[in-house]
C-alpha cells in the first residue's frame, strides 16, 4: 500500500474463498496495527455471544454460500478468528454507532449523475483501495474496499452496469435477518435495477442502509431506504442530497440515531441544492467545508463521529457507458479514472 495516504488500485480474481483471502492479505497489517486495538472493534466484539449473530451466520451460510466462503477466506487472510471477522461484517446490524458515515448527491436526468463521499475511520486513510474483482463464475465489479470488510457497503460498479452507493443508517430497530453488508454484496450479482430492488424488498433484513442505485441504459435513479421491518424505494425526480439517516416520508416513525454531523450535512446539502436552479457539479456540494465544525467534506481531527472523507466518487450513467472518477483529496485531480468496471487511465494513480 502507498505510504503517502493515496488511494490504491488492486485486482483480485478467483473462487470466493481465494478472493476473500486476497482481501484479507491486503488489509492485514493495518487491521492488526490499528483496527483490532480500537474502541469500535471492542464495541462490536461485545456482541460475540448474542444469539442473533448465530442466526445470521446460519442464514448467510445457507442462502449465500459464495459470500460465506469469501468471509472465511477474509478471516484466513487477516489471520483472525472467523467468528470475529464475521461479526465485524455485521457491525451495523448489532451496534447502532458503527463508524460509517457518507453523503450522496443524486442528480436525475437522461444521463443521471451520482456522486458520493465515502466517510470512514481516519486511521484507514492510505489503507483502502479501489478493487477490481473477478469472481469465478459470477459477476465482476469494481468497488471501494476497506480492510477487514467484504465489498458491498461503499460505492461500486458491476459488469452488468449497476451503480451502487451506500450510506450508513443507525437504526434502533435491528432484528434477526441477513447482515446488511452481505445484502450489499449480493446486489453485485443482480442483473437489473428491478432485480436489485426485489432482492432488498423480499429478503429478511437484520439492519438498515440507504442505497442509491442506477444502471447503464436506464435513466432511473433510485433512492432506497430499508430497515429490519420497512423498505422505501423512491425514484429521484429532482436533485437531492442524502446523508446517513432516514429521510423518506414512508420511513417516518422508524427509530434511529441521527448524529449532529449527519443532520448538519443533510441540511447544508439541501441548502446548496436549493440555491442552484440546475446543479452541474456535485463536487461543489461534496467538497463543501462552510459549516464548521460539521462540514460535508470531513477532514477535521475532532469529527464528532470519528470519521473523515476517505474518497469521493462521481458517476455519469449513460445509455451505453458509465464514466466515473475517484478523488482521494478534495481539490485534487482525480486519482483514478474509470470506464465501467475498468480502469481508464493507469497513469493517474500514485
Amino acid at each position: 500500500m502507498s505510504t503517502d495516504n493515496r488511494l490504491g488500485f488492486i485486482e483480485i480474481a478467483g473462487m470466493p474463498h481465494e478472493i476473500g483471502f486476497q482481501l484479507g492479505r491486503f488489509g492485514r497489517e493495518i487491521v492488526h496495527r490499528h483496527l483490532i486495538i480500537g474502541h469500535a472493534w471492542a464495541s462490536v466484539m461485545a456482541f460475540l455471544d448474542d444469539p442473533r449473530v448465530a442466526v445470521m451466520r446460519r442464514m448467510v451460510e445457507a442462502r449465500f454460500p459464495a459470500y460465506w466462503a469469501e468471509l472465511q477466506g477474509l478471516a484466513l487472510g487477516l489471520d483472525l478468528p472467523f467468528e470475529d471477522v464475521f461479526l465485524w461484517n455485521c457491525r451495523g446490524d448489532v451496534w447502532a454507532f458503527a463508524p460509517d458515515g457518507c453523503t450522496t448527491v443524486q442528480l436525475p436526468g437522461d444521463e443521471p449523475i451520482l456522486a458520493h463521499n465515502e466517510d470512514g475511520d481516519p486511521g484507514f486513510r492510505g489503507h483502502c483501495a479501489l478493487a477490481h474483482i473477478r469472481p469465478e463464475g459470477a459477476t465482476s465489479f469494481t468497488s471501494f474496499v476497506y480492510p477487514a470488510s467484504i465489498p458491498g457497503h461503499t460505492f461500486a460498479v458491476t459488469e452488468a452496469g449497476l451503480v451502487q452507493t451506500v450510506n450508513n443508517i443507525r437504526s434502533r430497530g435491528i432484528g434477526v435477518g441477513l447482515p446488511r453488508m452481505v445484502l450489499g454484496r449480493a446486489l453485485f450479482d443482480c442483473r437489473s435495477l428491478d432485480e436489485a430492488v426485489r432482492l432488498i424488498e423480499t429478503s429478511e433484513r437484520a439492519g438498515a442502509f440507504h442505497m442509491t442505485l442506477a444502471q447503464q441504459g436506464d435513466s432511473r435513479l433510485l433512492s432506497v431506504e430499508y430497515t429490519h421491518t420497512r423498505c422505501a424505494v423512491v425514484a429521484v425526480d429532482r436533485p437531492q442530497c442524502h446523508a446517513n439517516h432516514l429521510v423518506h416520508e414512508a420511513m417516518i416513525g422508524e427509530r434511529q440515531v441521527i448524529t449532529v454531523s449527519s443532520r448538519s450535512r443533510q441540511k447544508r446539502g439541501d441548502t446548496l441544492l436549493a440555491e442552484e436552479a440546475t446543479p452541474t457539479d456535485p463536487l461543489d456540494i461534496l467538497w463543501d467545508k462552510t459549516v464548521s465544525p460539521l462540514p460535508i467534506y470531513r477532514a477535521q481531527h475532532d469529527d464528532p463521529d470519528h470519521e473523515n472523507t476517505l474518497a469521493t466518487a462521481v458517476f455519469r450513467i449513460g445509455a451505453q457507458s458509465i464514466s466515473w472518477r475517484v478523488y482521494d483529496h478534495a481539490g485534487d485531480a482525480p486519482c483514478i479514472l474509470m470506464d465501467g468496471t475498468l480502469r481508464h487511465d493507469k497513469s493517474r494513480t500514485g
